[in-house]
């Protein structure tokens, strides 16, 4: 859904640079990946648990959240995407 405009941020809090580099690389994630050691992005997004998933418009604004593992790749969780990346504000500037 990159080709949508869809961006994907992982965010790991515990594991070591070396471990998150080596499970990115064997599941073939194409992501980009912040180590959060601190908190400081967590903290600034209020997560209570993981997986949390934030979704964020190009304007940035929160247009979605979801707490616990999801589908993303099934039907339902693909049509969600899909309509979020559809809605006001989510757009690229030449799309508008």
């Amino acid at each position: 859904m990159k080709d949508q405009g869809l961006t994907v941020l992982l965010v790991d809090l515990w594991e070591k640079p070396a471990r998150v580099a080596k499970t990115v690389a064997e599941r073939g994630y194409a992501m980009r990946v912040v180590i959060d050691p601190d908190g400081t992005v967590s903290n600034a997004y209020h997560v209570v648990g993981t997986p949390t998933v934030y979704l964020v418009g190009k304007d940035g604004a929160l247009i979605g959240r979801a707490v616990g593992p999801q589908h993303w790749t099934e039907a339902v969780g693909r049509a969600l995407l899909e309509a979020l990346l559809k809605a006001p504000g989510t757009r690229t500037s030449e799309a508008r």
